[in-house]
């Protein structure tokens, strides 16, 4: 079994960001994985050092990033592996969503020149919804964290076109995860950039979802598998292919129908988690932070079902 960190998008708010994550045997707190015609993957290692997986485009007369990791030293060693592959300027990063394990390397590569680019509400919330994950006795040093975060230079609406050069880039918003995601496609590489959007065989955070926008974003990748054959990278666990992604998507149909169940029995709170969860467990009990999510997920989604569950924008609430 691998030893995971608790990840720093772990809504029990038992978790603190860190500068200075450990590197694997080869110097690097990810891994590095070309999926053909210049696009990379950078996969999270086992101990979750960088917080969430990223990746880059290399394109005819530029560069893409996707995403920037949870802190900025893992970000460094990113643009560091870019610089090793091409001289081209970094021109563009896309956020997928605002969490925090996915931006805190904003700043490294808008330093470098490049322009960040992401859904409008991820603007809107990466220095407020952020905050939320350190919990009512924030830090001043946390809080100058989220404060000083790089916010997205771009925003867009529902779709966006980049071209480095001849090389065409799709950024689609989607929703489900946190009513912010993107979901960046490479149709020449067939690479899929879900973010968090796709966990494969790994236990997401709900704290943000709305499962029932997500399931139906999720039954869309039998016909996006017709364009797109290749790899599907999510914003945790390994690349995965369109199997993965509806396996994912099983995990949602699956939680939602036994929370569902245990509703109309008139089961609430932890009573309501102690017979769901090891239905949950029967399944999926083998899957990345199921230990970390499980109960959580099932908390959100009775939270849903009942329609209590605050989303990102609502007033605060405590």
């Amino acid at each position: 079994m691998r030893v995971l960190r608790i990840p720093l998008c772990l809504s029990l708010l038992l978790l603190t960001a860190t500068n200075s994550p450990a590197q694997t045997a080869t110097g690097l707190p990810f891994t590095l994985k070309p999926l053909g015609h210049g696009v990379y993957a950078a996969i999270d290692d086992a101990k979750g050092d960088s917080g969430a997986n990223a990746g880059f485009v290399i394109g005819d007369d530029g560069v893409l990033v996707v995403d920037t990791f949870e802190n900025e030293k893992a970000a460094r060693l990113l643009l560091s592996e870019i610089r090793k592959l091409t001289p081209l300027p970094i021109k563009f990063v896309v956020n997928t969503h605002y969490h925090l394990d996915h931006v805190a390397g904003n700043k490294i590569f808008q330093d470098a020149g490049a322009v960040v680019i992401a859904h409008k509400n991820v603007r809107d919330w990466i220095h407020t919804e952020n905050l939320k994950f350190f919990g009512k006795d924030i830090k001043p040093e946390q809080k100058a964290e989220v404060d000083n975060l790089g916010a997205p230079n771009v925003s867009y609406d529902d779709a966006l076109t980049i071209f480095l050069g001849g090389r065409e880039i799709r950024v689609v918003h989607l929703l489900g995860h946190t009513g912010g995601d993107s979901v960046v496609r490479i149709p020449d590489a067939q690479v899929t950039f879900w973010g968090d959007l796709f966990w494969r065989k790994t236990l997401p955070n709900l704290i943000d979802a709305t499962t029932s926008d997500w399931s139906k974003t999720l039954s869309g990748g039998e016909e996006w598998s017709k364009r797109f054959e290749g790899a599907e990278v999510p914003g945790h666990g390994d690349i995965g292919t369109i199997d993965d992604v509806k396996e994912f998507g099983g995990y949602l149909v699956d939680l939602r129908a036994l929370v569902s169940e245990a509703e109309t029995k008139k089961k609430g709170g932890d009573d309501l988690v102690s017979a769901v969860l090891p239905e949950v467990a029967k399944k999926y009990e083998s899957w990345e932070f199921f230990k970390y999510f499980a109960k959580s997920n099932i908390k959100d989604m009775d939270s849903e079902l009942r329609g209590a569950k605050r989303k990102p924008g609502d007033p605060k609430t405590n």
